[in-house]
């Protein structure tokens, strides 16, 4: 290689000589789901507090993600439906009681959903799917998350490095423990994720 060339390579990618660390901007993340309703249309919902980390290592073509998502701030678009989705049977954010009349025994809550992640697959230098496992109600299973338009550049307000990307994946509920109202509402979930992140201060 042509010493002119090879500097060239280098000044170009000097963000990813190294592993680079992101915070995820909670207000430009929201997790959103998908689910079939007795056959008539696609209901979906949304998280609106999302918080985490991502680390990339584009050169050795390597990185990680940790991300927590609020269970309760579960958003369906009014009142009474997100107080169904917070409660018994679905994501159960709060302990409740066995019976209105023995409060003495609590039912575990489970007030945070979480995904962990420490294998990126790559094409050319860009992520394009994360595996790892998703905890939900408790109960930890091996998710892939399909990442698509994935793009890094300055902030054009802010001017900080930033990175994003569209996150999918399909799972079942029925594997976490959440069984109530199936087939009624569909076992499989479809998430759709739009994520951002700031780099981290060196």
């Amino acid at each position: 290689m042509k010493p002119a060339f090879a500097l060239l390579i280098t000044l170009a990618t000097p963000a990813f000589a190294a592993p680079v660390n992101y915070t995820i901007d909670a207000n430009h993340t929201f997790p959103l789901f998908e689910t079939d309703h007795l056959g008539f249309s696609t209901q979906r919902g949304r998280f609106n507090k999302t918080s985490g980390k991502i680390t990339l290592d584009v050169a050795a073509r390597k990185g990680g993600v940790e991300v927590s998502i609020d269970a309760a701030s579960i958003d369906m678009g009014f009142a009474k439906w997100n107080e169904n989705m917070r409660g018994e049977g679905f994501f159960n954010t709060e302990a409740f009681p066995e019976a209105p009349d023995s409060w003495s025994v609590m039912f575990e809550a489970f007030p945070t959903i979480t995904f962990k992640a420490d294998r990126l697959q790559f094409d050319g230098d860009k992520p394009v799917s994360a595996e790892g496992s998703l905890t939900l109600l408790g109960v930890t299973r091996p998710v892939a998350l399909t990442l698509t338009r994935f793009h890094c550049a300055p902030h054009p307000l802010n001017k900080r490095e930033t990175c994003g990307a569209d996150i999918t994946a399909r799972l079942k509920r029925s594997e976490f423990g959440m069984t109530k109202n199936i087939p009624s509402v569909s076992d499989e979930v479809r998430l759709v994720i739009g994520v951002e992140a700031f780099r981290d201060a060196p």
